[in-house]
């Protein structure tokens, strides 16, 4: 995703990064440096992550990071107040899109949040991720392991019906490989939550949990690789730009007092004998 913004040529004066520790908050030190004259804020529904997230990105007085310019400013990152009309001109999201449970209305937030011009960075997991997991669950009887995720050209169409433009996107595949069981299924929990309507709807016992280990063991382990587990993964990338609106005359307009503004920049107002804002 970082590499992608060499694409893009304006430079945000306010980004907001949506719940860093769950996308990788090591790349906030990054893009701060990329950006060091950027205020930067986080978006982060969990107050317990949000303190964890605000302590890991803050240093003590005694840093050298503090005066140093060759080091990432992220002294300023302060959770955003998101009731306001701030607007930013980047939001970057690693790895959200495919954990909501409404995608589109999530899509639609982060327009509102976005000022005219301004862009979204995104990754998700596409659809061939996990593919590994779903014979073995549906040999021994059980319930859907993860629920079917998005393919990347309708996510395309999900940013144009939410109002952006210009969407790009691409995918890539790898395969990861694990010591153990217990590191595969570490790693899961923290990839995110199973929204299948077809999930095991209770809590599970310790003899199923030993008799999925045991399962993952026999099945993906790769003896030409020393026994380790390999699973696939399909990484989707996406950004898009939020453009200005087109406005058509109606019996009525309604506009935002952000539109209001663009349109009176672009000199091309709304018509109040026509419309009323």
């Amino acid at each position: 995703m970082e590499e992608r913004l060499n694409w893009i040529k304006l430079e945000p004066s306010a980004w907001l990064h949506v719940e860093p520790l769950k996308g990788g908050i090591a790349i906030h030190g990054v893009l701060s440096q990329r950006y060091k004259s950027s205020k930067s804020f986080l978006d982060i529904v969990d107050t317990k992550h949000r303190d964890l997230a605000i302590k890991l990105l803050s240093k003590p007085w005694w840093s050298p990071g503090r005066w140093s310019a060759s080091k990432p400013n992220v002294l300023g990152t302060q959770h955003a107040d998101l009731s306001g009309n701030d607007r930013f001109q980047m939001v970057w999201a690693n790895m959200a899109l495919h954990s909501a449970a409404n995608p589109q209305s999530l899509i639609r937030r982060w327009h509102e949040l976005l000022a005219t011009d301004g862009f979204l960075m995104f990754s998700c997991l596409g659809p061939d991720s996990l593919r590994e997991l779903r014979p073995i669950f549906d040999a021994e009887g059980w319930m859907e392991p993860a629920h079917a995720f998005t393919d990347m050209h309708d996510w395309g169409d999900m940013l144009v019906a939410q109002g952006f433009g210009e969407p790009v996107l691409d995918m890539e595949r790898i395969t990861l490989s694990y010591e153990t069981p217990e590191r595969l299924l570490q790693d899961l929990r923290g990839l995110g939550r199973n929204l299948s309507t077809r999930r095991f709807p209770a809590l599970r016992g310790r003899g199923w949990h030993d008799r999925l280990k045991k399962s993952l063991l026999h099945h993906l382990a790769d003896p030409a690789d020393g026994g380790r587990l390999k699973l696939s993964f399909e990484i989707i990338y996406g950004h898009a730009v939020k453009p200005q609106r087109a406005l058509t005359m109606q019996p009525q307009l309604r506009l935002s007092l952000e539109e209001m503004r663009q349109a009176l920049r672009s000199g091309r107002p709304a018509n109040p004998s026509k419309g009323q804002p």
